[in-house]
């Protein structure tokens, strides 16, 4: 059993480490918060962006945007995992990456990877998967600026004929306590969406033509599509972090009571020790 001085030391130690992980919660809190703003400020851009981006792709254009081009054989697929640069965030970096795993490791076809995050990285190349670029330690919430260059590198390898599809992995913020790992197919662009009403007869007219601004939308509208992934997923982290901390403080908070329940103790029973010694040396002066 250790002693007393030890449990007094050991109580402060973890004492000490609570306040460090609810310091923790309450930075996690605030960078969710501020990451959520960031991905409601682009997404009234995003929404016309996109609603352009449909109207063009739905008008007879002879030759339609290479991003948005569906290629017959496809030889070679890219994957932009995005994960975080520490930990102390649960199971956020696994979850992403067995997911990421689960889905790539049965494509018949060479699968390349551009990792955001350390933890990502060194899960890949621990795994030998090749990894041809990397971005780490981007600021939380990152600005456009940090993202394009990501986007740049996706189309650049799809425009190039490197990649044949582009695929991004991330983990989609849904509230504090769920986050949910999503992969879904950034290159070329599906154009699932057109007129609800299924009649787009609607006639606009753009300036310049409609192929240029086609040629400038469609990869700023991919650079937006990873940018707001980014967000989403710094928002899991931020969260998986809080409710992790969350957990930590409470059971360092639980394991501090059941250590100072057996101070108490030892140290009650030391002082009844010493108690003992004293009566019973006052008994052994007192028969002789």
């Amino acid at each position: 059993m250790p002693s007393i001085r030890e449990m007094r030391l050991r109580i402060r130690s973890i004492k000490n480490l609570s306040q460090v992980t609810s310091a923790m919660e309450t930075v996690s809190a605030s960078k969710v918060r501020r990451a959520m703003q960031a991905v409601q400020a682009t997404r009234p851009y995003a929404e016309k962006a996109w609603q352009v981006l449909v109207h063009l792709a739905n008008q007879p254009v002879h030759n339609l945007h290479p991003l948005l081009s569906e290629r017959t054989n496809v030889n070679r697929v890219l994957v932009l995992m995005v994960s975080s640069d520490r930990g102390l965030a649960g199971s956020y970096n696994v979850n992403i990456l067995r997911q990421t795993l689960l889905t790539f490791n049965s494509f018949e076809v060479p699968v390349s990877y551009i990792t955001v995050g350390k933890k990502g990285r060194d899960l890949l190349v621990r795994r030998r998967k090749n990894v041809i670029a990397e971005f780490t330690n981007l600021p939380s919430p990152p600005s456009f600026l940090d993202v394009s260059p990501i986007g740049r590198i996706a189309v650049d390898q799809f425009l190039s004929g490197e990649v044949d599809q582009v695929y991004i992995a991330y983990t989609e913020f849904h509230t504090m306590l769920k986050q949910e790992p999503v992969i879904r197919k950034l290159l070329p662009m599906t154009m699932e969406e057109s007129d609800p009403s299924g009649q787009n007869h609607h006639v606009f007219s753009y300036e310049p033509d409609g192929a240029e601004i086609l040629n400038q939308i469609v990869p700023c509208f991919t650079a937006i599509q990873i940018y707001q992934s980014i967000l989403s997923s710094q928002a899991s982290e931020h969260a998986a972090r809080m409710v992790s901390m969350r957990n930590a403080t409470d059971n360092a908070l639980e394991l501090i009571g059941f250590l100072q329940l057996q101070y108490n103790k030892a140290r009650q029973q030391s002082i009844t020790s010493d108690m003992l010694d004293i009566v019973g040396g006052a008994e052994a002066q007192a028969s002789s």
